[in-house]
């Protein structure tokens, strides 16, 4: 049940008889040959459907995050660690103050996971509200159905490649990229992570069948619809 398909009187109904919100979180960042935007569709699209036959709402995705060390490359954004930490406790602010008390962040990026660590401080302040982190793709059933499928895996490889992170006409390499050094990448700044990372996969084929992506996405819903119904302590 998405926001953007509601209206302010629809929600007070909602919130009568359910007091769970998801507020999906994303980043804009490269992502290879896919979206820009790869985390925030993702993010958004498990949330909305997961949530779908609870009937529980779900917000637009924060469509930024914590990015810096791709900033070599043309059409990132990314927040300051504190300026992300501020507007998710913005965000979850507003919420408790129009009387949700249940609310899982549903989370698209690693970059932002540090950052979200605030949410069990702003818990310990918010008596009668819970929030929650679901970093959907790295989840343990989603990862376990991963590494099933095919362990040599990461960032802008095939498991994030589904048909609504694709780009019309963008053709993909046919070759599995050998595994970056994942240690070294993180002392990089960003022209030398664009130097060792070329287009910008971690590691990993580009593309799979389409019934691998099946399975892995069918799996992500799930996970976060449960995550959904808790426990919320």
């Amino acid at each position: 049940m998405r926001i953007a398909g509601l209206h302010w009187r629809q929600v007070e109904e909602a919130l009568a008889r359910d007091d769970r919100a998801v507020v999906p979180v994303g980043s804009t960042e490269q992502h290879a040959f896919l979206s820009l935007a790869t985390d925030s569709i993702l993010s958004e699209r498990v949330a909305a459907e997961a949530a779908e036959p609870l009937g529980v709402p779900v917000f637009p995705a924060l469509a930024y995050g914590v990015t810096p060390s791709f900033m070599a490359f043309p059409g990132t954004l990314s927040l300051r660690f504190a300026t992300f930490v501020e507007v998710v406790r913005d965000l979850l602010d507003s919420l408790a103050a129009t009387g949700f008390r249940r609310i899982l962040i549903v989370n698209g990026h690693g970059g932002n996971i540090a950052a979200l660590g605030m949410a069990a401080e702003w818990n310990a302040t918010h008596p009668g509200v819970k929030a929650r982190v679901h970093s959907w793709w790295n989840a343990p059933r989603v990862w376990a159905r991963v590494q099933a499928i095919d362990p040599v895996a990461s960032h802008a490889s095939w498991m994030e490649n589904f048909p609504w992170t694709r780009l019309a006409g963008v053709a993909m390499p046919g070759e599995r990229k050998p595994m970056v050094d994942l240690d070294r990448l993180r002392l990089l700044g960003p022209v030398e992570a664009r130097a060792l990372l070329g287009d910008g996969n971690f590691g990993g084929l580009y593309q799979r069948p389409d019934a691998d992506l099946e399975a892995l996405w069918r799996e992500a819903v799930a996970e976060t619809r449960d995550a959904i119904e808790g426990p919320w302590g």
